[in-house]
């Protein structure tokens, strides 16, 4: 069975650790893990610098890898709040890679996400996957068009009990017709959660993306993928379209 997440936690969260800047770098977690396939942890700090001291949000977000044999290495992550690192196989070369996740702190739910290998020492970034397809809009009759795989099916929604809201915008008429071409609002993927596949395959990622109609706060629902990297590139192995309650 594959390694997963976090392998030893060894220090508390937010000690002071820069000589020459204490008051601002801060330590956000310290692990200890085999990153790079030599049979040694090597210690990975995740570190970060608060926008304010009264702030949870850090205006830029690193870690730090250091490894037995001498090598170091440095991975920028940007803002965010509430940072995390998991280690976990998700390219199947046998040797764990660095996954990071952070809440932008948007509206949309969005997050900052990286996936880092150190495979035999040698640092690379493992580009995630993209929904390079997904489409829709406003048909007549207050219905919606999605469509969310190239020549396949469409998934047709009934929006008519948000009639009021879509006659008020100008995009339908009261009896349903469709006054101009108005395309749905189309989220990037907003979360990636890792999910084993099987024991023999290890792990894979599931995406999250939210579809919405006039507005964000107008969802119509979330398109969740089951993504798998083989052969250098990810596969989609499941598309599930999950209509907003």
């Amino acid at each position: 069975m594959k390694l997963l997440f976090l392998l030893l936690l060894i220090s508390p969260a937010a000690a002071l650790v820069s000589e020459t800047d204490s008051r601002d770098t801060m330590v956000i977690e310290n692990y200890q893990a085999d990153v790079t396939g030599d049979g040694e942890n090597e210690t990975i700090e995740l570190k970060g610098k608060l926008f304010s001291p009264e702030a949870q949000y850090y205006q830029d977000i690193w870690a730090e890898i250091t490894a037995t044999a001498g090598a170091d290495w440095k991975v920028s992550y940007g803002g965010g709040y509430e940072p995390e690192l998991q280690f976990i196989d998700l390219n199947h070369d046998d040797i764990i890679d660095i996954f990071y996740q952070s809440p932008t702190g948007g509206s949309g739910g969005l997050y900052t996400y990286n996936l880092s290998s150190f495979a035999h020492g040698k640092m690379s970034e493992i580009e995630l996957p993209e929904q390079l397809y997904v489409n829709g809009q406003f048909e007549e009759d207050f219905k919606v068009k999605i469509e969310i795989v190239p020549n396949g099916k469409p998934i047709i929604m009934d929006v008519k009990d948000r009639s009021e809201d879509y006659v008020r915008l100008g995009i339908y008429d009261e009896a349903g017709s469709l006054l101009k071409h108005t395309p749905i609002m189309i989220d990037p993927i907003a979360f990636f959660a890792p999910l084993l596949i099987s024991d023999s395959k290890g792990y894979g990622l599931k995406s999250y993306q939210q579809i919405s109609g006039a507005y964000h706060a107008d969802q119509l629902g979330t398109i969740e993928t089951l993504w798998y990297y083989e052969r250098g590139k990810w596969i989609i192995l499941k598309t599930e379209w999950k209509p907003a309650e």
